[in-house]
């Protein structure tokens, strides 16, 4: 096996922090956006309805990854993902509009699952741990930067963030000239008929997991934008400077999640990162005090990186060579379908006040079903295993 150089690395680093900002991007200059197109449909769907087509391609580009090979379909996915995003600046039709962000989000789940696919194969044990909470990192850094560069260029014009999708092609060239193609070593799975239910039941909980951690916490992405100028008076660079600063906690969060794991275990690591969800949007349902904000980006920034990063680890964790393919699609499903449920938030109310408060009790039940349910899997494992020793 080619060994990866630390520039290979930073690549596949620079590569998985382009999904996060696929809708976040712009997300900063919404309102501006709102201002020059007279859009039919919610501002919101402009974050989130590459999420849709996250969710309706995902299993698609499952196959098509053993079809294929990670590097190939990386590079199929760049190209596409520049072109795509950087078009919805200047598409004034509402239903090309749609299809284009749609497909993009195509283009954003061959980037995710190829890059995941391409890190399991060439790292193992602990490193592989290391790389995906690197990785989570890296994400997140990705939504600091492009959030504030975003807000910044968004009050020069409301178009200029959608030139930022144009890294892609940047990242094409490094994906070509640095990583190697050869192939990779798989591990082989020996146990197969004392874990394969437990797995199956364990995959389907995570991707649940996945789907629900990150619907809390676009929750914020989606109506911060709005909120914050509307009860805050923040311009729009305060406004993406607040919501990379939540980045910035994710960051840290996630690189204290390895360690987080060794002492609580994956199960109550993720049942913490809820919890923390839950205590974010109680601050900002119960205050309107500037000061107070400071507790809701620790929060939140803190529940997405005890969560999102290790769902994918665990996910990689129960997964076979033969399965990872479509389990990488489902859990892009889940984290991209969470996004996507995020929009509807606007249905439970007017009053941003009682949307938190929604989100708090969501993330508070969550937690409690989530612990109970790796629970019982546990006992399931402990039984499967007695059975078949």
């Amino acid at each position: 096996m080619n060994k990866i150089s630390n520039f290979g690395i930073f690549t596949l680093l620079f590569v998985s922090s382009l999904t996060i900002m696929v809708g976040t991007v712009i997300a900063p200059s919404l309102s501006g956006i709102v201002e020059h197109k007279n859009l039919g449909f919610s501002p919101g769907w402009l974050i989130t309805l590459p999420s849709l087509g996250v969710v309706l391609f995902a299993p698609i580009i499952g196959r098509l990854l053993h079809r294929l090979g990670a590097i190939n379909l990386l590079s199929l996915g760049l190209i596409p993902y520049a072109i795509l995003g950087l078009l919805g600046a200047f598409i004034t039709n509402d239903y090309l509009l749609i299809v284009d962000r749609i497909l993009l989000g195509a283009a954003t789940v061959a980037i995710q699952v190829s890059v995941t696919a391409y890190i399991a194969d060439f790292f193992t044990g602990e490193t592989r741990v290391k790389m995906i909470a690197w990785q989570g990192m890296a994400i997140e850094l990705g939504g600091v930067v492009f959030l504030a560069i975003g807000g910044v260029l968004g009050e020069i014009n409301w178009q200029f963030p959608f030139y930022i999708y144009l890294l892609a092609l940047v990242c094409l060239f490094l994906v070509i000239k640095v990583l190697p193609k050869a192939t990779p070593h798989k591990e082989v799975n020996k146990e197969v008929s004392a874990t394969d239910t437990n797995n199956k039941s364990k995959v389907r909980l995570i991707f649940i997991a996945s789907l629900l951690a990150m619907m809390l916490f676009f929750v914020g992405f989606v109506t911060l934008p709005l909120h914050l100028p509307q009860s805050f008076g923040f311009s729009e660079s305060e406004t993406g400077y607040l919501m990379a600063s939540i980045s910035v906690i994710a960051i840290i969060a996630a690189s204290r999640m390895p360690k987080m794991v060794r002492v609580f275990g994956d199960d109550k690591t993720v049942v913490l990162g809820f919890l923390f969800f839950m205590l974010g949007y109680i601050v900002l349902a119960t205050t309107t005090s500037i000061a107070f904000l400071s507790l809701t980006v620790i929060f939140i920034g803190t529940g997405f990186g005890f969560t999102i990063p290790l769902l994918n680890h665990m996910m990689l964790e129960a997964s076979t060579a033969n399965t990872q393919g479509k389990n990488l699609g489902l859990f892009s499903m889940g984290v991209f379908g969470g996004q996507f449920l995020s929009t509807f938030v606007e249905y439970i109310s007017h009053n941003y006040m009682a949307i938190y408060s929604v989100a708090a009790s969501l993330a508070l039940l969550i937690a409690c079903v989530v612990y109970f349910l790796f629970q019982k899997l546990h006992k399931e494992y402990t039984r499967l295993n007695s059975s078949y020793f």
